[in-house]
């Protein structure tokens, strides 16, 4: 039996929360419910496409490679975030890759309904205005904390994994289990680093333990390195 969803389900999301039944109806036109592992590429950057992908639950990253290969994380997405969109708007190719880096649940949408959603109703340009200002500010400020110093780095890589696996986005929420090699990447740091720097935040009791991963023990590291708004 294919699993689907419903209208009243959409609209829990906040990004259609505003939308009339007809429309909700309309964006689900052929959709389709997905669960993918870790791991798993869901764009190519260049990549061609007229669906849009909404991040249900877990995390994905949206990933550059330099021109010396070296891979550049530039924000992370979690529940409610879109995929794709910018595509669906502009027609041309996928900007980056978008990988996933917990196992995900996905909900795949036509591109036709929710352009035509669009154009009939303001209130979602806002809200698609607001999520795409929000994910700006995150790249901003990923690119302005990479002269921090390395535990400053991690300390935000970890709030900032934590908030994109929380339903509340509450960096104190447990931070999935990740490899070191991904979580150094966040973090724009060599993975020596990154593991000297967790061993110093782990023997402080800055981060502890949390089923197979972790969770900051308070907010005040934060506070003290200015990394909560």
């Amino acid at each position: 039996m294919v699993a689907l969803i419903t209208a009243a389900e959409l609209q829990a999301i906040p990004l259609f929360k505003d939308l009339e039944s007809s429309l909700l109806e309309g964006l689900l036109d052929r959709h389709r419910l997905l669960e993918m592992a870790a791991a798993q590429t869901l764009f190519m950057q260049s990549d061609w496409g007229e669906t849009l992908v909404v991040l249900l639950s877990g995390i994905a990253k949206v990933r550059l490679f330099s021109a010396d290969g070296d891979e550049v994380i530039l924000s992370l997405l979690g529940a409610g975030d879109l995929i794709g969109e910018m595509s669906l708007l502009d027609g041309d190719s996928r900007s980056a890759d978008v990988v996933t880096l917990t196992p995900v649940r996905l909900l795949k949408l036509q591109g036709g309904p929710f352009l035509r959603a669009l154009q009939q109703q303001p209130i979602l340009a806002l809200q698609l205005a607001r999520l795409e200002a929000s994910r700006l500010r995150d790249i901003n400020r990923r690119f302005a904390i990479q002269r921090s110093d390395a535990t400053t780095r991690v300390l935000d890589a970890l709030a900032y994994l934590a908030v994109k696996g929380s339903l509340q986005q509450d960096p104190l929420d447990p931070i999935p289990a990740l490899p070191q090699a991904e979580i150094a990447i966040l973090a724009g740091l060599a993975r020596e680093t990154l593991s000297r720097t967790l061993s110093k935040l782990r023997s402080r009791d800055i981060i502890v333990e949390a089923g197979e991963g972790w969770r900051l023990a308070s907010l005040q590291p934060l506070q003290r390195r200015g990394l909560l708004p």
